[in-house]
């Protein structure tokens, strides 16, 4: 009912930038999406999050990106955005959106995740 489909990713130098993008195609009526967040999983690690965006306008970062990434949302299109600057080694992962959805006034949220992006930080 709900597709996630992220894009942006590829090589980056470190102290680069990178803007991924993430489109919520929907197929039915939903009342509405309440987050839209960013999650990464790094080799031999687990999938974190990173940013979140509330439907209010809140955004909540980790430590580690607090001051380098943005996460911003266009409630027209229905996409959701990370700007990504100072990109370290570290930043290196696959990069997944995520999305909890209300389908209806008296439902419960439901979670919604793309495919992934490849983000890599090397010289």
């Amino acid at each position: 009912q709900v597709q996630l489909v992220e894009s942006g990713g590829g090589l980056v130098q470190p102290g680069g930038s990178l803007r991924l993008s993430c489109a919520a195609f929907v197929s039915e009526t939903i009342f509405g999406i309440n987050t839209m967040a960013w999650y990464r999983q790094a080799p031999g690690k687990e999938r974190e999050l990173v940013a979140a965006a509330i439907s209010d306008g809140t955004t909540n970062y980790v430590d580690f990106v607090k001051g380098r990434f943005t996460i911003s949302r266009d409630s027209v299109k229905n996409t959701a955005y990370l700007q990504m600057n100072s990109l370290k080694p570290e930043d290196t992962a696959v990069y997944y959106c995520n999305a909890k959805v209300r389908r209806n006034i008296m439902g419960s949220l439901r979670d919604y995740w793309g495919q992934g992006t490849l983000v890599t930080v090397s010289s």
